[in-house]
């Protein structure tokens, strides 16, 4: 039978107070394996992953971390009067990845990152400010830029919230559903983040990138992962017939053939998996 994986808690000082981060660590006995570092959704949290990371890094025989930004999961909620800005996945990469890291003890590492939809975001923000601290990119259904299909279906989010029991459902996976759903929701819709963009940014990204996505992707089109190919030729493309948003749950297997493969190819050496 698998272990269950417990919790643990790191603390970091952000937005002038200090704020507690979940997070799980998935065989740190492997020494010397890949670390993969798992940055979830936008309503994600280290519980909603479910077995995903622990069965991606048992194929491969990495090394894993997962954790809850804070706002999910059960890292510290948002302030009642606290409303994220139009920068907010960019303080995410900035501020919170590195604070986190040098917390838990990884500020010397170069960790693979693998993030999902806004985490992927997060993930492509931080590998182009910190180029030199990271080994490489998997990212599923990345935003680069607002769609259309976007905010609607994000509307669409904000009516089932209102009117359904998506609260109780979502309520499963953070200590408060309002901070993780509102926090999200609000700034997606807010108007001038209509106008967030980070395609130029891309540029300063030297590792190696798998980008991932669903051809039938609700939150997205196609042209998001393209245009990481388009400025960065190291990057490989991966478009899943049958899938939409989460390619983790939609394709679970086809996820974790295309990471694994990816992955050991980059690491300059063939690591040993467990039995």
């Amino acid at each position: 039978m698998t272990p269950t994986l417990s919790s643990e808690f790191a603390s970091i000082a952000w937005r002038g107070r200090t704020v507690s981060i979940e997070y799980q660590r998935i065989a740190p006995e492997r020494t010397g394996a890949p670390l993969l570092v798992f940055l979830h959704e936008g309503l994600g949290s280290v519980a909603m992953w479910k077995d995903f990371p622990r069965e991606l890094c048992e194929r491969g025989g990495f090394r894993g971390l997962v954790f809850s930004r804070p706002g999910y999961g059960r890292s510290t909620p948002r302030a009642e009067d606290e409303v994220w800005d139009v920068d907010f996945m960019h303080r995410q990469a900035h501020e919170v990845l590195p604070a986190f890291f040098e917390a838990i003890g990884l500020a010397a590492e170069r960790p693979w990152l693998f993030g999902h939809s806004d985490g992927g975001s997060i993930s492509l923000l931080y590998a182009a400010r910190f180029p030199d601290r990271v080994a490489g990119l998997v990212v599923l259904a990345p935003h680069l830029f607002v769609e259309d299909v976007t905010t609607l279906n994000i509307e669409k989010a904000r009516a089932a919230y209102l009117e359904t029991d998506f609260p109780q459902r979502l309520g499963r996976y953070h200590d408060s559903a309002d901070s993780a759903f509102w926090g999200w929701n609000r700034i997606w819709l807010h108007p001038p983040f209509g106008q967030w963009n980070i395609e130029a940014e891309l540029d300063g990204i030297t590792c190696p990138i798998l980008a991932m996505q669903g051809i039938d992707d609700e939150y997205g089109t196609l042209r998001q992962i393209r245009a990481i190919a388009e400025r960065l030729p190291q990057t490989q493309l991966a478009e899943l017939p049958g899938c939409g948003h989460s390619p983790h749950r939609d394709q679970p297997e086809a996820a974790i053939v295309a990471a694994v493969s990816f992955v050991v190819a980059h690491s300059g050496e063939t690591r040993n998996r467990d039995e």
